[in-house]
């Protein structure tokens, strides 16, 4: 492995059992990340996305029916490890997750200082004067008041909820940070608050994010690379500065299309059709029944082409 990945996922599959049949939330999915790096992953509402993350860390429900494949963190498979050590060595300690909704994450009948500083004293054997005192040092690096530490979570605004669960996240200094939906129910100046923030800790820190959104405006602000998921699969994988000025993958340009811009008078696009059903998915191309460039080879389910150092996964680049 080079020395420069940290994070490399392999066939990646989570499926689940439901009262309708198995759902394919996460179908074989692979991509890499780098060391002070963040990939965004793009894609729309029940597409996989928050499953992958949750595969990545062993967040699972009980109903799981397939969970294989590969999570290659710094050279090590960590899948085989059993789920005392994988809680141990890997989750929190050296990949935290800020959850979707974390605004409602936070313990109602808990000083949010203790729940920053809980993962540092079961992690790390740190005291509880030690792990406070680092989770002052992480509020105010995520621009939260000092003395907030001793506030309830009903005590803080949307906003600063968001930014006590980023603290959380960081109080280990973990390798890796899995962000699901950072800036969702809030409003457009908090979002711009978080990314800058985001960025400032890459910047300071080193760090390597993942970042989970179906917002293309905010993801722009952070993403060095773009992942683009759709039906359980990744179909695209490029540079970040690339991709936003030339997408790929015909769902990915739709995507793009439906974005609306400042300076053009040209009227927003929409994707026609609905999401396939993940419990039947369509064989061949997935994105096939609502492609605007399908043609008959769709009908086969298509490679990853390599163009350029860019991945995506559609017959158009055969």
């Amino acid at each position: 492995m080079p020395d420069n990945i940290l994070l490399r996922v392999e066939k990646l599959l989570l499926h689940f059992r439901t009262g309708k049949g198995i759902v394919q939330a996460v179908d074989g999915v692979d991509f890499t990340l780098n060391y002070n790096e963040a990939v965004v992953i793009i894609g729309e509402s029940g597409c996989g996305k928050t499953s992958m993350a949750r595969a990545i860390l062993r967040l699972l429900p009980r109903n799981v029916h397939a969970h294989t494949g590969k999570v290659i963190l710094t050279g090590t498979d960590v899948m085989p490890m059993t789920e005392e050590e994988f809680r141990q060595k890997i989750r929190w300690a050296r990949i935290a997750m800020v959850p979707q909704a974390a605004m409602n994450a936070l313990n109602p009948v808990l000083r949010v200082g203790d729940q920053v500083a809980e993962p540092m004293m079961f992690h790390q054997g740190a005291s509880k004067a030690t792990a406070l005192q680092r989770a002052r040092q992480m509020f105010q690096l995520v621009g939260v008041p000092e003395d907030f530490i001793t506030r309830y979570a009903f005590e803080l605004s949307g906003g600063m909820r968001q930014r006590v669960a980023l603290a959380m996240a960081l109080v280990t200094t973990p390798d890796l940070i899995i962000l699901d939906e950072p800036t969702s129910a809030l409003d457009v100046l908090t979002q711009a608050n978080i990314m800058n923030q985001l960025k400032r800790i890459k910047q300071s820190m080193g760090m390597s994010f993942i970042l989970i959104t179906h917002d293309i405006a905010t993801s722009s602000e952070l993403a060095d690379r773009v992942a683009v998921m759709y039906a359980g699969q990744i179909v695209e994988v490029g540079d970040a500065l690339r991709f936003f000025r030339e997408p790929l993958h015909p769902y990915s340009y739709k995507l793009m299309a439906s974005v609306p811009r400042l300076r053009e008078t040209k009227n927003p696009e929409f994707i026609t059709g609905q999401p396939p059903s993940l419990i039947n998915p369509p064989t061949g191309c997935r994105f096939a029944a609502r492609c605007h460039r399908r043609f008959e080879r769709c009908a086969e389910e298509p490679p990853t082409f390599e163009i350029a150092g860019r991945l995506v996964k559609c017959w158009l680049y055969a």
